[in-house]
């Protein structure tokens, strides 16, 4: 047999539990806004264009604090006037970078998800004590600062070790976004039990599709539509989840967030057929039924 990770096993989408989400939806919305810190010069970086000085790039590291200064500001804008909650994928060190953005999201009631102390570290090749160290750094900013631990992670860059899971369980957390296969939440196996995973999207995320596939603004927002539109009529068979991953430089951009804005409105359209949340309460909404994820 072929080598395996060995957190989950088959499932076919056709032979799950039959469930509904609160309200007896059964379609779950959620929009993540990645808000990120990157050091000058060194480290992970996305870059709008290839970086010709890598050790003073001002070019693509002036970018990326556009949507911490403009971007995300916006961003949370619409998402207020939409009456849509939001979560946010927060590096911890944009407590420092820019605390009044951090202090508006508060203000908001925004969920805040843990992906990591900056994106320009990644995990991949830590070693098991210096990501348990590295996750609870991350961890203890964020509660420092919000008054409560984040129940939900993002491994910066999707880069996780062979004991991200278990790391992550035994730090507390309850689940997880790294893992993008399914459209319903599940179970990972750990060495001590098992971790949710809720489901996030690879597709329906503007860092993928516009930066690595150099989709336009109306190509991403026509991705956002039709993926609605196709999980709605799928909804009533199975209660499922579809997620929008935005980012503050990306889609905070003004021609960018037009489109965006227009495909989100028409997801708000259906606001009275669907469950309009976030990955945290998907999380506890599994947790307190367990046996509805595979």
């Amino acid at each position: 047999m072929l080598k395996s990770h060995g957190r989950y096993s088959e499932s076919p989408i056709t032979e799950r539990p039959h469930f509904t989400w609160p309200g007896g939806k059964r379609l779950a919305v959620y929009v993540a806004l990645g808000v990120e810190a990157y050091a000058f010069g060194e480290g992970m970086t996305e870059n709008l264009v290839p970086g010709g000085q890598a050790a003073h790039d001002v070019l693509n590291a002036s970018w990326r604090d556009y949507g911490n200064r403009v971007g995300a500001w916006r961003l949370l804008a619409m998402m207020q006037k939409l009456e849509m909650p939001l979560a946010i994928l927060l590096n911890s060190a944009v407590y420092q970078e820019a605390p009044r953005l951090c202090a508006a999201f508060r203000t908001a009631g925004c969920e805040i998800v843990a992906p990591g102390r900056s994106n320009s570290d990644t995990m991949a090749g830590m070693t098991e004590a210096e990501e348990r160290n590295y996750i609870q750094g991350v961890t203890d900013a964020i509660a420092q600062a919000e008054g409560r631990a984040p129940q939900g992670w993002a491994s910066p860059w999707i880069a996780e070790t062979p004991t991200t899971p278990e790391t992550l369980q035994a730090a507390g957390y309850t689940y997880l976004l790294d893992w993008c296969m399914d459209d319903q939440p599940s179970w990972l196996a750990t060495r001590q039990g098992r971790i949710l995973s809720v489901p996030y999207s690879q597709e329906i995320n503007d860092s993928s599709t516009i930066i690595g596939r150099l989709a336009t603004g109306a190509d991403f927002a026509d991705m956002i539509v039709d993926q609605f539109d196709q999980l709605l009529e799928n909804a009533a068979d199975q209660p499922l989840v579809m997620s929008v991953i935005l980012h503050s430089f990306i889609s905070g951009q003004p021609f960018r967030l037009r489109r965006v804005q227009k495909a989100l409105n028409h997801i708000a359209a259906h606001r009275e057929t669907l469950w309009l949340t976030t990955p945290g309460d998907i999380s506890s909404h599994i947790h307190a039924n367990p046996t509805w994820a595979l």
